[in-house]
């Protein structure tokens, strides 16, 4: 396999929300046509294609996509993993890349969510694969209801910061700061699909899903789409210039599922998987932690940002409630997170997401942020995680000058 970098060259994304004008088709068209423009190239130039969605019950997206962008023969993988679906896509054409069997990929995440979603009694637009139903089962061994007696995400996700809790002595308010956090920074975001700014007394008072996490604690669904233009690193030493300066390193593209543990039939394991795969990153790029300057993390709740802290090593062992009252993860703090909005706010379209954290990050180690850039930005880590199937990783770095 090439040591050689992948680069994204090209990066575009749509405001996520409710796009009841546009369907799936014209969503991840008009990203993809966007990223392109982007990277001065066409789908003539694209070698590879991988779109990611999780709810088409349909299928073939990647085809119904290219007869609005253009049929030209090429590879194309449609791609399900669920929370985790964009990020895979993304490593689809990474490693085709880094095979060789291409020199440019397209990367599209698309989804087309409305109200309903993974939250719930999802598995209804993919039933016939039987994923994620309340009753599904994960493996062939016994049905999952979990300790709480659901194995809905907002029951799994409290448990897992509840458990963190206990160990750590974190509070029910420092939870809520993750999404007052998350809010605050969204108003920043023109993309979001919320842009509001609540209070702590605002979230701790809000109807409440499951403790410790109250629906402003909660991502929406939606609909949105994000795309990627990535090259190899002979194909960038071809371009322009003004594409290579704008160019963002994948200096690591990691993908992990999760392993046996011995609670994991009660309690799905949230942890384990992002430890091993943010570890493995930080291997491959040769950066550590502390030399990230931003982070988009997967926050389906604020339990899920606070502990995520702890599994991607920004904070000391069982310290995530520390960071989070130091103010370190805000975006005039040490280590910025989720600067977005993050999915609690600026949205979560489930095959768009693992896209969209990419495309936020690439964007400010571009420069392009806007009122919500962090400035000087030159290394950021990109991480999500589809619960039951994997979590990815990717690390990006900035072009050197």
């Amino acid at each position: 396999m090439s040591s050689q970098p992948t680069w994204i060259v090209g990066a575009a994304m749509t405001p996520f929300g409710r796009h009841k004008d546009r369907d799936l088709i014209d969503l991840g068209a008009g990203a993809a046509l966007d990223s392109l423009a982007d990277a001065d190239m066409t789908i003539d130039d694209v070698g590879v294609l991988a779109v990611g969605n999780a709810y088409e019950s349909n299928g073939m997206v990647a085809q119904r996509i290219q007869k609005q962008i253009g049929q030209t023969g090429i590879e194309t993988y449609n791609v399900f993993n669920a929370c985790a679906t964009g990020a895979t896509a993304v490593r689809t054409a990474h490693l085709a890349i880094q095979a060789g069997e291409a020199d440019v990929a397209l990367v599209i995440g698309v989804e087309k969510m409305g109200k309903m979603g993974m939250l719930g009694a999802a598995g209804k637009a993919r039933s016939d694969r039987k994923v994620f139903t309340a009753s599904g089962r994960f493996g062939a061994v016994m049905g999952t209801e979990g300790i709480l007696g659901t194995g809905l995400m907002p029951g799994v996700f409290a448990q897992a910061g509840m458990d963190y809790a206990r160990e750590h002595d974190v509070t029910f308010r420092q939870f809520a700061k993750v999404a007052e956090k998350n809010h605050f920074h969204s108003s920043l975001n023109p993309l979001a699909q919320y842009r509001n700014v609540y209070d702590l007394d605002a979230i701790m008072n809000a109807e409440m899903i499951a403790y410790p996490n109250s629906v402003l604690m909660c991502c929406p669904t939606g609909d949105g789409a994000a795309a990627l233009v990535l090259v190899s690193d002979e194909k960038r030493r071809s371009l322009s210039a003004a594409i290579r300066d704008r160019s963002v390193k994948i200096s690591a593209s990691v993908l992990t599922t999760d392993p046996y543990t011995p609670g994991g039939h009660a309690q799905p394991d949230i942890n384990t998987l992002t430890r091993r795969a943010a570890d493995k990153a930080y291997e491959l790029a040769g950066v550590g932690p502390t030399e990230l300057d931003l982070v988009e993390l997967h926050d389906c709740f604020a339990t899920a940002e606070l502990v995520h802290y702890d599994n991607l090593r920004l904070c000391e062992p069982g310290g995530a409630g520390d960071f989070i009252d130091s103010g370190a993860p805000r975006r005039d703090g040490r280590l910025p997170v989720n600067v977005s909005g993050g999915l609690i706010s600026k949205g979560h379209p489930i095959g768009a997401t693992g896209v969209a954290g990419l495309y936020e990050v690439a964007t400010h180690l571009r420069g392009e942020a806007g009122d919500r850039q962090i400035d000087g930005a030159r290394v950021g880590l990109a991480h999500v995680i589809g619960l039951g199937s994997a979590c990815g990783v990717h690390i990006l770095e900035k072009a050197a000058a």
